[in-house]
């Protein structure tokens, strides 16, 4: 099996890399997560704004704090 594949903008997605067959430098994951659930950064964050989940998802800069939590402690793509 090769281990890297490009497209016309670079190298692909980890994850498009091992769907296509080809073994990626890190292992990729897709999850889907209940942040309230796992995470003490995220109840935290919550707590700190005062707002509910659905609050925190129309608020950009709140958002994607929220996505890069897991991914900062996790280590995954």
């Amino acid at each position: 099996m090769s281990t890297s594949a490009h497209n016309s903008h670079g190298p692909a997605p980890s994850l498009l890399q091992a769907l296509g067959g080809y073994q990626p430098g890190r292992t990729p994951v897709w999850f889907m997560r209940q942040a309230g659930r796992s995470l003490p950064e995220y109840r935290a964050m919550r707590a700190e704004v005062g707002l509910e989940m659905l609050e925190v998802c129309l608020r950009p800069e709140l958002a994607a704090e929220a996505t890069l939590q897991p991914v900062r402690r996790h280590g995954v793509d």
